[in-house]
C-alpha cells in the first residue's frame, strides 16, 4: 500500500521528516523517498528499500537535505516523490492510492498535449507522474486536486509541496487516513496518526474524506470542503494499521481487543470445541488473540515467536515465492507449548492460504494435537480494487474464490457471491468446511462481517467491505 507524511516548520525540519517516514515502514517496501524546500530550493532523495529498512538508506540524506517544508513516503510501487515544473509553479508530490482507470486517464492527457510519460521497469507508467499531470490540466492546484478526485477511479490521497505551504489532500471517500499534528512552531501531516507523537507533536484534527487542506508553519488552512460520504478501508483495523494508529477516533489495538472477544462469543454459543491455550499469528494476529483469551478465559501463550533481526518486516520480500519461504522461516515455534496440546490459532486473515497452511503443519509436526482456526475478519472473496492491500493478481488467488469456483464454474454471478458472504446461507457453510478440509484445520470460523463492523463501531455505511462483500 504506502504511508505520506509532510512537515511545515519555521526551522529545519528534515529530520522529523525522516523519523516520520520511517514510521511508516510497515505500510511497504520496495522504495522511500524524501523532497524538501528551504534556502537551496527544491531537494530530493529517492531509495530502494526492498534489502535494507528506510533509516539505514536515508540517514545520509537527513544529513545532508536541508528545509522548512518536507513531504516524503513509504511506496511498495512507484518511485516518489517525484519533483514537478508546470505552469502552476514548481512542486513536489507524492501520493497513496490505487488508478483502476489508468489506461483512460493516459489517453485523456494525451489528447490534451502530453507527448510522454517516463516508463518505470514494470512497463508501467508511475502513477504519481500521471495524478501530477491531471492536477496541471487546471488553472489552480485546489481545482487540480479537486479534479483528480473527481475522475480518478479507485483511491487517492496525496500531499503536494509548493514553496509556501504544503497541500494535503485525503482520497474523495476517505478509504485512506489523513491525520494532522501540531505544536508550537510546526503542523505535520500524517497517514498514521502515531507517526507523529513521539516528535513532540499533538493530535490537530482528522481530514474528512476529500477535504483539502493548505498547510505553512503557522496555520492549516481548509481549502477544498469535505464530502459527506466516506468508505474508509476496514481492513486498516484488522491488519494494516499499526497497533497504536487511530482511525476515525477508534484505536487499532483496541478494535482487535474486541474483535477477539466476539469471535471468542461466537465459539462459545457454538460450546464445540475445549483448546488448551489461544495464539496469535504474529503480528497482527497477537492482539485478536489476547482479546479472545480475555473473553474465554482460556491462555495466551505464544507457541511459535517471529524471528526478526533479519526479516523484521512482514512484507518482505516482493516475490511470493520467496516470501512463503521467509514467512515459513520466520517463524519458529516453542515445542513445549505445541506439544500435546489443542491450539486455538487467531490470524488477521486467510488470503491465498499457502502461509497459514504451512504454519498449520509445522504445529502438527511440533506435536499439536488441534489446530483451531479463527481468521480476524470474514473470507475474502474479492480483491481489493482500492488500496492494493493484497498483491493478487486475480480473484482466483484467493482461497475463498478457488472454493466457490470449484463448486459453482468460472462464471458465477454477483446473487450467487453474495450467498457466500451471508454466514447463515448453506453455501457459506459448506464453503467453509471445504476450506478447513484443504487447510487441514481441526476446525474453521471466519469472523462474521456484522461483528466485525461492531468491533470497529463506526457507523458501517462508513466502512468499505468490498473484498470481503462486493458492496462498492
Amino acid at each position: 500500500m504506502g504511508g505520506i507524511f509532510g512537515v511545515a516548520a519555521k526551522r529545519s525540519c528534515t529530520m522529523e521528516l525522516f523519523y516520520g517516514v520511517d514510521y511508516h515502514s510497515h505500510l511497504g517496501t520496495r522504495r522511500g523517498g524524501m523532497a524538501v524546500y528551504g534556502e537551496q530550493g527544491f531537494q530530493r532523495a529517492i531509495h530502494n528499500i526492498e534489502n535494507s529498512p528506510f533509516r539505514t538508506k536515508f540517514e545520509q540524506d537527513a544529513d545532508e537535505m536541508d528545509g522548512h517544508l518536507g513531504i516524503g513516503c513509504i511506496s511498495d510501487y512507484e518511485p516518489q516523490p517525484l519533483l514537478v515544473q508546470s505552469h502552476l509553479g514548481s512542486f513536489a508530490i507524492t501520493t497513496v492510492g490505487k488508478i483502476n482507470n489508468m489506461e483512460q486517464l493516459l489517453l485523456s492527457v494525451y489528447e490534451n498535449g502530453n507527448t510522454h510519460f517516463q516508463e518505470m521497469s514494470s512497463g508501467q507508467i508511475n502513477a504519481t507522474e500521471l495524478v501530477a499531470a491531471l492536477i496541471c490540466k487546471k488553472e489552480t492546484i485546489v481545482e487540480g486536486i479537486r479534479y483528480v478526485q473527481q475522475i480518478v477511479d479507485g483511491s487517492m490521497t496525496l500531499l503536494l509541496m509548493t514553496k509556501d505551504g504544503i497541500y494535503a489532500a485525503r482520497d474523495r471517500l476517505g478509504r485512506t487516513p489523513l491525520v494532522v499534528g501540531k505544536k508550537e512552531d510546526a503542523y505535520c501531516v500524517s497517514f498514521e496518526s502515531f507517526a507523529y507523537l513521539n516528535l513532540g507533536y499533538s493530535d490537530y484534527r482528522e481530514l474528512g474524506p476529500a477535504e483539502i487542506d493548505f498547510i505553512t508553519p503557522d496555520q492549516v488552512k481548509m481549502v477544498g470542503e469535505p464530502g459527506e460520504q466516506m468508505r474508509i478501508c476496514s481492513f486498516l483495523w484488522v491488519y494494516y494499521g499499526y497497533p497504536t494508529s487511530s482511525y476515525e477516533g477508534v484505536n487499532v489495538e483496541e478494535m482487535r481487543y474486541r474483535c477477539g472477544g466476539m469471535l471468542a462469543k461466537r465459539d462459545r454459543e457454538a460450546a464445540n470445541i475445549s483448546p488448551d491455550i489461544v495464539a496469535g499469528v504474529p503480528d497482527s494476529g497477537t492482539a485478536h488473540a489476547i482479546g479472545y483469551a480475555n473473553e474465554s478465559g482460556i491462555p495466551f501463550a505464544r507457541p511459535f515467536i517471529k524471528y526478526t533481526p533479519t526479516w523484521p518486516r512482514s512484507f518482505m520480500p516482493t516475490k511470493q515465492a520467496q516470501r512463503n519461504l521467509i514467512a515459513r522461516m520466520k517463524l519458529i515455534p516453542v515445542k513445549a507449548l505445541i506439544k500435546e496440546k489443542k491450539l486455538l490459532l487467531i490470524d488477521d486473515s486467510i488470503v491465498r492460504g499457502t502461509q497459514l497452511r504451512e504454519t498449520t503443519e509445522f504445529l502438527y509436526q511440533s506435536g499439536a494435537r488441534e489446530v483451531h482456526v479463527r481468521p480476524a475478519c470474514p473470507p475474502l472473496l474479492f480483491g481489493c480494487k482500492y488500496l492494493n492491500f493484497s498483491r493478487s493478481k486475480s480473484d482466483m488467488d484467493l482461497i475463498a474464490r478457488r472454493i466457490v469456483r470449484e463448486r459453482e464454474g468460472d462464471d458465477v454471478s454477483k446473487e450467487v457471491l453474495s450467498d457466500y458472504a451471508d454466514p447463515c446461507s448453506k453455501n457459506y457453510t459448506e464453503m467453509l468446511e471445504a476450506i478447513r478440509r484443504q487447510q487441514n484445520f481441526t476446525s474453521l470460523r471466519y469472523h462474521r462481517l456484522d461483528d466485525m463492523e461492531e468491533s470497529i463501531g463506526i457507523n458501517p455505511c462508513k466502512l468499505c467491505t468490498y473484498c470481503f462483500n462486493g458492496r462498492e
